[in-house]
């Protein structure tokens, strides 16, 4: 069980993000509570169609001796009296009981319990559109106008004014918006914790700013509560940028980048210290982080965005910004002397959408010119946090610089813009833009290995009070035949533009059912953990060859609809697997492919260039193929 932790590995990001849209506010006390009441609880899918669908996603990836084999295995499963139906209705009472079945588990088996480090394995970043400035008063002012743009935002989670969203015409569950700011992960031995500070009697009113991995407190509210102003953060912003020029100091902040058990141990002996616990303390109360960071070695225009995304996944290395951040908190804002800005999040709380639709807000925010008045009040000095370095806490730094160092050292990212077309195209043929990109992922992966491979894409489960996600399993029968027909000369065209058509349908309508609470890995999950929580032996399908390999994600991915031209990053979630992240635009795509470098089966570069000349083949095919009489 320990060893397929890695299984169960996060995700990201709602699917279909075009049938989002947000509906105009009403401004009610309350409104937050009362809306998320009206939302049906998470349904626990009917057994005999989960065992059903698991055998047809099991049918592109496995052998048929393995098929044959977990047949026989679920059949016993689900017999009448069988273990299945005791388990099946375990959950169905726990689904009767609680506000959402899935929720806690997820929360702590994806997250809580998973031990490698966050940096890389689960925490996501995201590049933001390159700056105008080169210089420290440029990196400033823009600072000070993003977090002017957090607070404005802010302000609509406070007054619970935020406009609810939509996905095909049902109102989603906006809890994750409550759990982004003010919160934090706890190390913990052996399970870590989230804490969110936002409701507690006193509400933080700071933030944390990091500068040569120097921490400071800034409170950015007035004493009568009204939010300070961008000139009054930028005065704010200069005091801290001045009290921090030293670059030699100890980078506290690296030790959040370890593994977890490591950095638990090391963070028992860090808070010992009353004046580091004081420290440690005022970072995780804070309202969100806000990193300074050093400029970046200048590489050529081509590189720039895939070298961003490094700087926001792991900060470059310890020589560079990876101490300049603490990986813990759940909103971490980087903005670089050089102009590259972006955002990383810890993942435990939330999802990539309310991360995005946040920054939407923000850089549409700081594109606005002020006209606000500043008072001249005179404003206290911003406070520095204090640590105490004991040799003790001296070694796990180091230990945690070196740790940092092999992993950078190990990720490869590529981060590209397909400019040749975006949503535009596979909507002019009727097909979900979704849909075409994950088949395009289908026929580049198999175009490099000759087979399929166990692909994640993350759905949305918001539609359900507290809802996360659950998986879209891009690869299918149906992708399966069209990325062996594509390559082969003698199918004829007609036939191959019907089965890419017929590819797109089944994962559009997989989709929908995924994001309807009747998909199969969450439930599939929940099986599992029920039969743990009931010290019932493990059934023998969660032993068996066929579900190992089906989460095996070879292919982890995630699309993040935004309308800043951004893209999301994440790691990939098996060693010899692919991240792939993209934010389809009108006219273009932004995609980032992530490998490990100590893998020589992947190559991030190759997968981009294949996914690249994938898209193009297929909008080749369908442009050239008179339309098929289906």
């Amino acid at each position: 069980w320990v060893k397929k932790k890695k299984q169960y590995l996060w995700h990201k990001v709602k699917p279909c993000g075009h049938l989002v849209r947000p509906v105009a506010p009403t401004q009610l006390p309350g409104r937050y509570l009362s809306h998320q009441e009206g939302l049906p609880n998470l349904p626990v899918p009917p057994l005999q169609q989960t065992c059903e669908r698991y055998l047809a996603a099991l049918e592109p990836i496995v052998n048929e001796k393995e098929l044959s084999h977990t047949k026989e295995l679920l059949a016993e499963f689900q017999g009448s009296g069988g273990v299945g139906e005791r388990l099946q209705k375990g959950l169905e009472r726990r689904a009767h009981k609680t506000q959402n079945w899935l929720s806690d588990w997820w929360l702590t088996t994806a997250y809580l319990d998973y031990r490698m480090p966050v940096v890389i394995h689960s925490s996501p970043g995201v590049v933001l559109p390159r700056m105008e400035f080169s210089d420290r008063q440029g990196q400033m002012r823009f600072a000070a106008k993003l977090i002017a743009g957090i607070l404005d935002f802010k302000t609509m989670i406070d007054n619970e004014t935020l406009p609810v969203e939509y996905l095909g015409g049902k109102p989603l569950c906006m809890n994750q918006y409550y759990q982004v700011l003010s919160s934090c992960r706890i190390p913990g031995l052996k399970r870590d914790t989230v804490v969110n500070y936002s409701r507690s009697s006193r509400p933080p009113t700071h933030i944390t700013v990091v500068h040569n991995f120097q921490f400071f407190v800034l409170d950015v509210y007035n004493s009568d509560g009204t939010p300070l102003t961008v000139d009054q953060l930028y005065i704010q912003l200069e005091k801290i940028w001045n009290s921090s020029l030293q670059n030699n100091k100890e980078p506290v902040g690296i030790l959040t980048s370890n593994h977890r058990n490591t950095w638990g141990k090391a963070y028992s002996s860090l808070i010992r210290d009353k004046t580091n616990k004081k420290s440690v303390q005022s970072i995780q109360t804070s309202i969100f982080t806000v990193c300074l960071d050093a400029a970046m070695p200048r590489v050529s225009e081509e590189l720039y965005r895939s070298r961003a995304a490094v700087q926001m996944l792991h900060g470059g290395g310890s020589r560079w910004n990876s101490g300049n951040r603490w990986f813990d908190k759940t909103l971490q804002f980087i903005v670089g002397e050089d102009g590259s800005c972006g955002v990383i999040y810890e993942h435990a709380p939330a999802e990539g959408p309310p991360i995005v639709s946040l920054i939407d807000h923000v850089v549409e925010y700081t594109k606005k010119s002020e006209i606000v008045r500043t008072p001249m009040v005179p404003l206290p000095m911003p406070r520095k946090l204090r640590f105490n370095i004991t040799p003790e806490i001296k070694k796990d730094i180091d230990d945690a610089k070196q740790n940092m160092n092999i992993m950078v050292h190990d990720l490869d990212v590529k981060v590209i813009v397909f400019s040749h077309f975006g949503k535009n195209v596979p909507k002019a043929h009727k097909m979900s833009p979704d849909a075409f990109i994950q088949m395009g992922l289908q026929l580049a992966y198999y175009r490099m290995y000759l087979q399929c491979c166990s692909t994640y894409e993350s759905a949305s489960l918001r539609m359900f009070r507290l809802g996360r996600t659950d998986t879209i399993r891009s690869c299918s029968v149906d992708s399966a035949n069209f990325v062996k027909a594509m390559d082969d000369p003698a199918k004829p065209n007609v036939e191959k533009v019907i089965l890419l058509e017929k590819a797109v349908k089944a994962h559009r309508a997989y989709t929908d059912m995924a994001i309807r609470g009747q998909a199969i890995d969450r439930h599939l999950l929940g099986l599992k953990l029920q039969a743990i929580e009931d010290l019932t032996s493990l059934p023998e399908i969660f032993m068996d060859t066929s579900y190992a390999v089906a989460n095996h994600y070879n292919l982890s991915t995630s699309q993040v609809p935004a309308q800043t031209d951004c893209v999301m990053c994440f790691g990939p979630v098996v060693p010899d697997g692919y991240g792939v992240c993209y934010n389809p635009m009108a006219e273009h795509i932004n995609f980032a492919v992530s490998a490990f470098n100590s893998c020589d089966k992947t190559n991030a570069a190759r997968m981009a260039q294949g996914l690249e000349s994938a898209l193009l083949d297929m909008r080749s095919l369908l442009e050239s193929t008179p339309k098929a009489k289906l």
